[in-house]
């Protein structure tokens, strides 16, 4: 993965005022789609069956925060490989190595399940999902400075 830095070069990063309102409703989307995924796992536990969905969801929690985030500090991707330049954003932010690969492998997977009807198994939705919780704290605090 290229770094942020790279992605403004390349012109798929780009500079913009603050947009201090979509971030923060970018936030909230987050905070609302955890709590739906929440109460919906402690009614039907993660299975083989909700696997993808759940994959899908925990993506999009996570990168509605970073995008909040982006949109703080005045930058918004857009184009081929945009979320690619967006993972690579949390760079920036003081992420682990291991983490910043997670998530990128976590870009490739859902992107396999949405576009390629790829199926990935409960053991890795569990994973994921224990991923999400784990950084979602830090990045929605992260968001909000």
């Amino acid at each position: 993965m290229k770094s942020f830095k790279e992605y403004i070069d390349d012109g798929i990063i780009r500079m913009q005022h603050k947009d201090i309102s979509r971030a923060d409703s970018l936030i909230l989307e987050a905070r609302q789609r955890r709590s739906f995924w929440t109460k919906s796992i402690e009614k039907t536990p993660i299975d083989d069956e909700n696997a993808n969905y759940i994959v899908e969801a925990c993506y999009d929690i996570i990168m509605e925060l970073i995008r909040s985030h982006m949109l703080r500090n005045g930058y918004s991707a857009s184009g081929s490989y945009a979320h690619e330049a967006e993972v690579s954003y949390i760079k920036t932010l003081n992420y682990s190595e291991s983490d910043i690969s997670f998530l990128d492998t976590l870009r490739y997977r859902r992107n396999g399940i949405n576009y390629y009807g790829k199926i990935t198994t409960k053991d890795y939705a569990l994973q994921v999902w224990k991923f999400m919780e784990r950084v979602y704290k830090k990045l929605a605090s992260q968001s909000l400075v």
